[in-house]
This record gives structure tokens, sequence and C-alpha cells, in this order.
């Protein structure tokens, strides 16, 4: 048997970061991708977010890569908020999403970051929050990409 716990920190955003997603019924998204996390042998730790993105803190199976996981939550859940009345707004995802990876150390530190969103995005933007995510990570952000759809 094989040992692994490979925690990631998914950060998706809508199309053009547009308030797209109605918080008084982002449980019921919330619930969705959950359900989504579980049919991926995957396990939900937190997820979180604005009308703008959404954090999830998973732990994704070997199985199982990031670029085909955010695919996949990407493609199922438009389908099921462009169907759902409760989002008449929602427009897709934005082609970008950032991942990176976290160990057991940093659990509480990511729990409680994506929990606090609502108060962290008093202080500051999405845009800035996803810059220093990116700078915090060492990569690159090239300005002509950044935040395009």
């Amino acid at each position: 048997m094989s040992y692994t716990n490979l925690l990631y920190h998914i950060v998706l955003r809508t199309y053009q970061s547009e308030n797209t997603i109605n918080t008084e019924h982002e449980r019921e998204l919330y619930a969705y991708m959950l359900g989504f996390v579980k049919n991926q042998n995957a396990k939900l730790i937190r997820i979180g977010g604005m009308p703008d993105h959404i954090h999830l803190f998973v732990s994704l199976p070997t199985t199982t890569t990031v670029a085909n996981f955010v695919q996949g939550l990407k493609i199922s859940s438009s389908k099921w908020l462009k169907a759902n009345k409760d989002f008449p707004a929602f427009n897709g995802w934005g082609k970008e999403y950032a991942a990176f990876t976290y160990s057991n150390r940093d659990m509480d530190m990511i729990i409680n970051y994506i929990k606090n969103q609502k108060e962290h995005h008093k202080r500051t933007t999405f845009a800035d929050e996803y810059r220093a995510f990116l700078l915090e990570n060492g990569l690159e952000i090239r300005e002509e990409y950044f935040m395009r759809d």
C-alpha cells in the first residue's frame, strides 16, 4: 500500500470575475461541489468564497491530477449553476485557476483563511489576493494573461 497526503488549495474565479455567485444560495453550490469531490474519491476539507471566486481545500487521490479534477469540477458545476434559477447571472468560470500544495502543518491556516473570506475581502480585492498567492508561491505573473478570459 502507498501512503499519500496530497493537499491542495484551489482557487476558481467566475468568468471575468463577475459577482455571479449568489451569497444567499452559496451553500447549495458548496453542497453540490462536495458531492463532486466525493465522486472523485477525494476529500473536501474546507470550501468558501465570495460572489466572484471560490476556495477549496481538498485532498486528492494519487490517481487524480489537479488539472483533471479542476476541469471536471468547472464543467460539472458550471452546468449545475446555469440550470439553477438561484444563480441567474452565472456565465461560467474563468479560464485560469490556481492550485497550491500544503502540508498538514498548514491545515489550520488554510482552513481559517477560507473560513474568513467574507471578513478578509472587506480589506482586500480578489485581484490583490490572487496576485499575492501567486507571488508567495514563486510564480511569475504575466500581466497580459492575468485574470483575462
